[in-house]
C-alpha cells in the first residue's frame, strides 16, 4: 500500500482542524449535557466511518476492510476506557464541568503516543516478520487476564506514576478552574487536575499497549493502523460522556472484549497456516462486541445495580 507523504500531511492536518474545532466548541466551562455528547458522537463516528470510505474508494476492499477492523477493535476497547476514566474522576471528585479539559488533553497525548508506538511497532515487523507471533501470545494472555480479572477495577491511590508525581510535584488540593497550574506563594504548583492527566496518560500507555498489537493483527499497514486508531479515539471524550452514567451495567463487557483478544491473538499465530479474511474478523467483532452489550443490558435491566467507585483520599 503506497501512501504519499501529501495524504499523510493532509490526515494529520484533518485530525488537527477537528481537535481545534472541539477545543473551541469547549472553551466554555460548562456540564456536557446527554443530548450535546450523542450529537458529538455522531460527528465523530461519522467522520471515522467517512475516511473509511475514502480508503475503501482510494486503497480497494481489503484496505478499506482492514481499516474498519481496526477501527471496531479500537473503538471498542476504548468503551472499557471509559470506565476507568469514571474511577479517576471519580477518586479526584472532579467537578463535571472540568473532566472535558482533562479527557481533551488526554486524547491529545495519547494521539502523540500512539503515532511513536505505531511507528515503533512498524519498524519492528519490518525487520524482525517473527514479532507478530510474540505479539499473538501476548494478545492471548491479556485476554485470559481480562477474562479473570473482569470483575476487578483498578485503584488509582495505587498507581506508582501518581504517587511519584505527588511527591516530586509542589501542588495544592483546590481546584482552580479548568487550569492544571497555579502561582501560589511565589511558586508555580499543580492543581488536582494536572495529577487527573497524568493518570489519564498513564492508563493510555497501558492500555495502547494492548491496543496496538491488536490492530496490528488485521493490517500492519502504518497508515492504516495509526488512521483506525486515530478516528476512533478522537470521539473517546463524548463517547464517555454518553455512556459514563451507564457503564455500570455493561457487566459482560471486558467478557466480549476479551474474546476480541484471544481471536486476534490466534488470527496472528496461524496467519502462515490460514489467511482468516477480513470480513470474517468485522463479523467477529462486531458479534462479540453486540452479545456481550445485549447480554448486559438484559442481566442488568432489572437490578439496575450501580458499580461502587473509590472517591478521592484527603
Amino acid at each position: 500500500m503506497d501512501v504519499p507523504l501529501w495524504t499523510w500531511s493532509a490526515v494529520l492536518a484533518l485530525i488537527i482542524m477537528m481537535l481545534a474545532i472541539d477545543l473551541l466548541a469547549h472553551r466554555r466551562e460548562h456540564v456536557i449535557s446527554l443530548r450535546e455528547a450523542a450529537a458529538w458522537s455522531a460527528i465523530w463516528v461519522s467522520l471515522g466511518v467517512a475516511f473509511g470510505g475514502v480508503v475503501w474508494w482510494a486503497y480497494g476492499a481489503e484496505a478499506g476492510g482492514e481499516y474498519f477492523a481496526g477501527f471496531l477493535i479500537e473503538k471498542s476497547l476504548s468503551v472499557d476506557n471509559i470506565f476507568i476514566f469514571a474511577l479517576i474522576f471519580s477518586y479526584f471528585a472532579v467537578p463535571r464541568r472540568y473532566q472535558h479539559r482533562a479527557l481533551f488533553f488526554g486524547v491529545l497525548g495519547a494521539l502523540i503516543l500512539r503515532g511513536v508506538f505505531i511507528a515503533g511497532g512498524a519498524a519492528l515487523l519490518g525487520r524482525f516478520q517473527w514479532i507478530l507471533y510474540v505479539f499473538g501470545v501476548f494478545l492471548i494472555l491479556t485476554g485470559v487476564r481480562m477474562y479473570r480479572q473482569r470483575t476487578e477495577h483498578i485503584d488509582p491511590s495505587h498507581n506508582p506514576v501518581l504517587r511519584a508525581a505527588r511527591h516530586l510535584i509542589p501542588s495544592t488540593p483546590d481546584y482552580h478552574g479548568k487550569r492544571f497550574w497555579v502561582r501560589q506563594g511565589g511558586r508555580w504548583v499543580a492543581t488536582p487536575l494536572f495529577f487527573v492527566l497524568i493518570l489519564i496518560e498513564t492508563m493510555d500507555i497501558i492500555f495502547a499497549i494492548d491496543s496496538i498489537p491488536a490492530v496490528f493483527a488485521v493490517t500492519t499497514e502504518p497508515f492504516l493502523v495509526f488512521t483506525s486508531n486515530a478516528f476512533a479515539i478522537l470521539g473517546l471524550r463524548s463517547l464517555y460522556f454518553l455512556l459514563a452514567d451507564l457503564m455500570h451495567r455493561f457487566v459482560y463487557l471486558k467478557s466480549g472484549l476479551a474474546a476480541i483478544l484471544v481471536f486476534v491473538g490466534f488470527k496472528m499465530l496461524l496467519l502462515d497456516v490460514v489467511k482468516i479474511p477480513v470480513v470474517l474478523s468485522l463479523a467477529v467483532i462486531v458479534t462479540c462486541v453486540s452479545v456481550a452489550v445485549v447480554a448486559s443490558l438484559r442481566a442488568t435491566r432489572a437490578t439496575g445495580t450501580r458499580s461502587e467507585l473509590p472517591r478521592r483520599i484527603s
